[in-house]
């Protein structure tokens, strides 16, 4: 694969950018606060005047420092998070005044039990399904909960103007990440997955969000006035796939790579750091407790039973991209998404009548060559 150009290498750099950007913040005084999740309400966290950073869980490196204390045979992404902390390997982690975890599945759960002795952490208890009533009166429990402890830890008070202010950015942030995300509907499209890939997880490090939109918005200007004039990056004959599953970040050299060096393109994430968060704004006209806990409540993560949010949304992007191929991508021990990956699987293969793969991974080496060859064998399928 030819090298990114500049303005895709600016974003695959942001993650080191950010970790000085913060230790800047961290000595003119701002409170940090270490986010995991895209259940986080980000917005109530700028509301109280705190910098949100994401945190490190992405790299195999700390992985043998996390297993110290858990288990071996757990998702690499709680290990590798665990083992940041525990190390101080990563800047954002070190730096931060507060952590928010939220009550994703049992391994994250538990290692916050840990987490907390070595930093303040504040746990979010999620509702397990959005189809009972009193599900929603907890999570905006929990949300006004957070509220309360975001003003107690920082001596500050959340003013519903404000949170008012901070739900509009964040809503202009998706928006126009809703906007790059649909360049894939173009066939083909001009950019490759890859390249996508370090957009979206370049955006989750950059802390000057006006900053980040602008950069987007050039990007997209550029790529569609190279596409009106005739340039096309991408193969029309290549076969357009969806990626959906768990996070990515510590798997995205041997899965999407390995797609689009077979011949295939990624034309569409549905996966924490794709459209499944983005995809739903935050309602401005309604009370904005209510707003958030409508948006983040909805999130189509496989920790919600049944989970009708994502299904629902796999066939509406299946057709609005022009699938050809699903591959679900499942990091080791995550087993809501792994036993989630058959009705995912019948879903898509059964109802969209679109070939399917699933794979199973981890953060190390070992499996590359066995990933690649089923990858290449699929898109030859295809």
């Amino acid at each position: 694969m030819k090298e990114l150009p500049k303005e895709f290498e600016e974003f695959s750099e942001a993650r080191r950018n950010s970790f000085i950007k913060v230790k800047e913040l961290k000595e003119q005084g701002e409170n940090i606060v270490g986010i995991f999740c895209t259940f986080t309400p980000v917005e109530i966290i700028r509301a109280a005047g705190a910098t949100a950073v994401s945190l490190c869980g992405t790299s195999n490196e700390p992985i043998i420092d996390g297993e110290a204390h858990l288990p071996k045979n757990l998702c690499p992404l709680i290990k590798s998070s665990y083992g940041f902390a525990l190390t101080q390997k990563c800047p954002n982690s070190y730096f931060s005044d507060l952590i928010i975890g939220e009550t994703t599945c049992d391994g994250k759960k538990k290692m916050f039990e840990y987490l907390s002795e070595l930093k303040p952490v504040h746990v979010m208890q999620l509702p397990q399904t959005v189809h009972r009533d009193h599900a929603y009166s907890v999570w905006k429990n929990e949300m006004i909960f957070l509220k309360e402890r975001l003003e107690k830890e920082f001596n500050v008070q959340i003013t519903e103007e404000k949170l008012r202010e901070e739900i509009k950015k964040r809503n202009e942030e998706r928006l126009v990440l809703q906007e790059f995300y649909s360049l894939g509907k173009l066939c083909p499209p001009p950019l490759t997955g890859y390249e996508m890939k370090q957009v979206l997880l370049g955006s989750e490090f950059t802390l000057d969000k006006e900053d980040q939109n602008k950069k987007i918005r050039n990007i997209m200007d550029k790529l569609k006035k190279e596409y009106e004039q005739g340039v096309r990056n991408v193969s029309e004959n290549a076969p357009r796939i969806l990626v959906t599953g768990c996070p990515l970040g510590g798997t995205i050299e041997k899965t999407v790579k390995t797609i689009e060096d077979s011949g295939a393109v990624v034309v569409c994430f549905e996966n924490c750091a794709g459209v499944r968060e983005k995809a739903r704004l935050v309602d401005e006209t309604i009370d904005p407790y209510d707003a958030l806990t409508d948006k983040y409540l909805n999130v189509g993560c496989s920790v919600m039973s049944p989970n009708t949010n994502r299904m629902e949304m796999l066939s509406e992007l299946i057709d609005e991209y022009k699938i050809d191929g699903v591959i679900e991508i499942i990091l080791q021990a995550c087993h809501t998404f792994n036993v989630e990956s058959h009705r995912v699987k019948n879903i898509v293969a059964k109802d969209n009548k679109v070939p399917y793969m699933r794979i199973e991974t981890d953060y190390s080496q070992t499996d590359t060559g066995q990933i690649r060859t089923r990858i290449e064998a699929f898109v030859e399928m295809l």
